[in-house]
Order: structure tokens, then C-alpha cells, then sequence
């Protein structure tokens, strides 16, 4: 039965995912979400006895194939950390920082008095209110990374700050829950709030991702040869992805999400030599299977819960939004952005997702809140969700987020060699490429289509570019060089092969003697 679901969740995922982006011209996410309500155990896939209808407060996901779309949200995190700019990440890790306590605080504050004023809650204490605030404090990364990727702006100031936040949003969030958890039980049974254990529950999370991040920093390279030893790069690949399930499921075990780990380990290994071939060997993997897990996540909603708290939930998901909206983006214009940044910022923290009905899910199995509170959360889930990728997809233009460009380095002359055409000019380029690979360099190429590659080999980063009839090396001034010495030897070359056409008789006396041959024959 789960081989039969695997197969219908792939193939809907995607026909929906493709016919999204191919004809409404909205982010595919939108399409695997959606189609994950339709064929839901809530939806046909409960009246098709595809998947089973869940007990009142079950999770609705079999433990199986939750399992299996939870392995592709870490695959998800693990390429979105590895198309990190690094040194951009830390450039703005304070900008991070602002955003994530920002967007934590304003949501917080602002849910727990949605509540009560909206008639979801008695008072600011109950737990009602309390989970509501903590619930609105999550965000799905998940969904801002697939929207970002798509549009080739992960590793813009926008695109990095976010992730810093996300995951200062997460551990924030974890400990509130915690907390809440505590005040519940406190309100609901008579006892105290153990704030030593709510503060040791802080420490370790805080200290397991500062230890985990600093060490694989630190400890990139050594993995990135441990790695480069065994030579086949799909070992390399299947390696570094083994890799990334350890530190997620460490991540889980210290109390923080899976996809914490999975992002740590991707973004340790953005700066090592392989790490482009890393990603390019892993995206089969991420096509195949990232869209289950947003199909998945659709297939939790249950829009028949709805019916009941329609009014109040819809405007508190609407305070929910415009809460973490401008409560991410006001501290970004702190940071440095512009009014354009700042929003695009607090779009990217809206989507919720498998956090906030995973915090849910807690205060339900514990009842602590009811099934109508449940329904709010999967409101305000499907409303973010949705309103989420849209924004984005209008923001996220050429312009740019900054309200002044970081100063520009002082650019480095490329070296540049003009030929007789076109042809002549690719020609060059590939035989550039070739002997850089033979070098042991790894080249990728940064652009589909476009004729730009990426060369690097321990300190090296070379660029080889064609621009019609000219082939340009683009390097740092103590790898001038180097580059010039091979664009020296593929000229050399390319001189040994035009000579070796010199010597074969004229195109007309060749044609005839082909000509003939074809007749013999």
C-alpha cells in the first residue's frame, strides 16, 4: 500500500507542480500543496480508501510515508545550504539575527491578543491563547527555499538572511513551546513551571547548533578531502548526503528540527572544491522526491475542520500574517534593507507548514487545546502557505533590497583573448575546460545554457567565460597566473590542431576522393 501511495503522491505532486508553473504561472509549490489537499485522507483519498481517514487528534500521515517526505525536507535544506554564498551568510548574520527575534516577538505578542480578541481564547493565560501565540511564531522554510531556488535568488542578502532567521525562529520557537507546554500543564493541574528544565532545554538547543555550526565550519575542508579520497563522485555525493541524515537526526535528538542539521551540513560544505558537483549529483534526488514532502503537507489539511471557526479563524490568520510580515521586515530596514527588501524579508518568514501543525499537533495529543483550535492552525497554515509564494514571486525582482550596495572590490582585469569567430572562440573554451579537468579542477557550469563555468581547486576560483567571439578568464589576482598559463598551453594546442588541417589536401580533391569511395562502397 505505501509503494501504491508513493506512486499516486509522485505523479500528482508533479503533474501539479509542472501545470502550475507551465500554464497558471505561479510557483509550483502552490500546485504539489493544493493537490496534496485534493487526494488527502480529508479529501478523494479518503473516500478512495487510498489513505486512511484518521481518528479525531490522530496524525493524518501514515508513520511511513511521513518518514519518507521528512528524508526529502532534509534533502531540501542540505542543497539549499549547499547553494549558500557563505561569506555572504555571515555578512548578514546579524541582519539574521534582528529578523528572527523580530518576526518571534512581534508574532508572539500580536497571536496571543488575536485571541482573545477574536474570541478564540478567555484570557492572555489559557492555553489556548498561549499555544496560538507560539503556533504563530513558526515558519516553513521549506517552502521560502523551493520559491527562492526556483528564481535564483537563494544566495541574494534577502535570500540569507532569511535562512539565518528561520532557523533563530526555530530555536526560539522550540523553547516557547516548552514553556507554554509547562504553563499549560501549571494552569490545568495545579503545578509550578520547572524553569530550570525550560532554561536546559534553551542551553542545549542554542549550544548545539552554535557547536555543530562552528565545528563544520572549521572542519569543512578536512571533509571535503575525506570526501575527494575515494574519487568517484557519486560515492562522493551518496557520502555527503549520509552525511547531512546524521546531523539532522543529531539536530532531532538535541531537541531542535531535523532540517537545522540538514541546513548546518550543506552550508559547511558551500566552500569546499566539490561542493557544486555535490549539488549538481544530488538534484535528480531532490526532483524526484521534494515535491512528496509538500504534497504530504497538503494531505495534513482538513478543510471539513474549518467549517465551524470559519469567521475568527480567517481574521486571525490574517492578524497572523501581517503580524510576521512586518515584524521581520521593520528590524531589516534596521539591518541595512530598503522598503523593497524589507518585504521581501518578511514575505519569505510567512510560509507555515509542518512546524506550526507539528506544534499543534503537541498541544492536541496532550489536550490541551481543542479540535477548533487545531482547525485555526490548519487555516492559518493553508492561508500563509498560499499568500506566501505569491508575494514573493512579485517582490523578488532585479531591483535591489539594499538601501546602499556594498562597497565593489576593485576588479581585476580579465583575461581575455579575441578571436576569429565564434566557433573558433568555443572551441578555445572547451579545451580550456578540458585541460582544467584534467588538472583535477572541478568545473560547473553557473548558468544552464549560458557558455559560464566555474573552475575551483583548493584556493583557486577561475571563471571561464564566451562572450560571441572572445573567451575571458575571470580570477583573483593571485590566480592571474595560473590562468594565463593555461589559456597559453590551449592555445598551443589549438595551434597543433590547425596546423594538422593545413596538411590535408584542399576541401575539393578530399570531396572527390569521398565521393569516389562512396561509390565503390
Amino acid at each position: 500500500m505505501l509503494v501504491i501511495q508513493l506512486a499516486v503522491v509522485l505523479c500528482a505532486a508533479k503533474a501539479a507542480g509542472f501545470a502550475c508553473e507551465r500554464w497558471l504561472r505561479i510557483p509550483d509549490v502552490l500546485g504539489e500543496l493544493g493537490i496534496g489537499i485534493v487526494i488527502g485522507p480529508y479529501a478523494l483519498g479518503g473516500w478512495l480508501n487510498l489513505f486512511a481517514r484518521p481518528e479525531a487528534g490522530a496524525f493524518p500521515i501514515s508513520p511511513e510515508l511521513y518518514g519518507i517526505a521528512t528524508v526529502a525536507s532534509i534533502v531540501l535544506l542540505y542543497l539549499a545550504g549547499l547553494e549558500t554564498d557563505l561569506s555572504m551568510f555571515l555578512r548578514y548574520s546579524v541582519a539574521g539575527i534582528l529578523v528572527g527575534v523580530g518576526g518571534v516577538v512581534a508574532s508572539f505578542a500580536l497571536g496571543l491578543f488575536g485571541a482573545v480578541w477574536f474570541g478564540l481564547a478567555d484570557s492572555l493565560g489559557s492555553p489556548a491563547a498561549l499555544f496560538l501565540g507560539v503556533i504563530s511564531t513558526a515558519t516553513s522554510v521549506g517552502i521560502t527555499v523551493r520559491v527562492l531556488s526556483r528564481r535564483n535568488r537563494l544566495h541574494s542578502p534577502e535570500g540569507v538572511t532569511i535562512l539565518g532567521a528561520a532557523v533563530i525562529d526555530d530555536i526560539i520557537g522550540i523553547v516557547l513551546l516548552a514553556v507554554v507546554i509547562g504553563m499549560a500543564r501549571m494552569a490545568g493541574g495545579g503545578q509550578s513551571v520547572d524553569w530550570w528544565r525550560v532554561v536546559a532545554i534553551a542551553g542545549k538547543a542554542f549550544g548545539f547548533w552554535i557547536v555543530c555550526t562552528g565545528l563544520g565550519l572549521l572542519l569543512a575542508r578536512r571533509i571535503g578531502k575525506f570526501l575527494e579520497f575515494f574519487g568517484s563522485r557519486e560515492t562522493m555525493a551518496t557520502l555527503s548526503l549520509g552525511f547531512a541524515l546524521f546531523l539532522a537526526g543529531a539536530s532531532e535528538r538535541a531537541g531542535l528540527a531535523l532540517i537545522i542539521g540538514a541546513y548546518v551540513m550543506g552550508l559547511s560544505l558551500s566552500k569546499v572544491d566539490c561542493s557544486d558537483e555535490l549539488r549538481r549529483r544530488l538534484e535528480p534526488v531532490y526532483h524526484t522526491f521534494v515535491g512528496v514532502f509538500f504534497c504530504v503537507l497538503g494531505m495534513m489539511v482538513n478543510l471539513g475542520e474549518l467549517r465551524s471557526i470559519l469567521l475568527p479563524g480567517l481574521l486571525f490568520s490574517l492578524f497572523a500574517l501581517f503580524s510576521k510580515l512586518f515584524g521581520c521586515a521593520l528590524p531589516s530596514l534596521l539591518a541595512g534593507f530598503n522598503w523593497r527588501g524589507a518585504l521581501r524579508i518578511g514575505s519569505g518568514m510567512l510560509p507555515r507548514g509542518e512546524v506550526t501543525l507539528i506544534m499543534a499537533g503537541v498541544g492536541l495529543s496532550m489536550s490541551l487545546i481543542s479540535q477548533e483550535i487545531f482547525g485555526v492552525a490548519v487555516m492559518m497554515t493553508l492561508i500563509c502557505t498560499v499568500v506566501a509564494p505569491l508575494l514573493m514571486a512579485g517582490l523578488f525582482n532585479d531591483a535591489s533590497g539594499l538601501r546602499r550596495e556594498p562597497r565593489a572590490e576593485k576588479a581585476v582585469e580579465p583575461l581575455a583573448l579575441q578571436l576569429p569567430n565564434k566557433e573558433v572562440a568555443e572551441f578555445l573554451a572547451r579545451q580550456i575546460i578540458e585541460m582544467f579537468e584534467q588538472e583535477e579542477c572541478y568545473v560547473h557550469q553557473l548558468t544552464t545554457g549560458e557558455p559560464i563555468f566555474q573552475v575551483r581547486k583548493d584556493r583557486i576560483a577561475i571563471t571561464v567565460k564566451r562572450e560571441e567571439d572572445r573567451v575571458l578568464l575571470i580570477c583573483s589576482e593571485q590566480d592571474r597566473e595560473y590562468a594565463r598559463l593555461m589559456m597559453i598551453e590551449a592555445l598551443a594546442g589549438l595551434s597543433r590542431i590547425f596546423d594538422g588541417l593545413r596538411k590535408i589536401e584542399n576541401p575539393s580533391q578530399l570531396r572527390g576522393r569521398l565521393g569516389m569511395a562512396a561509390e565503390i562502397g
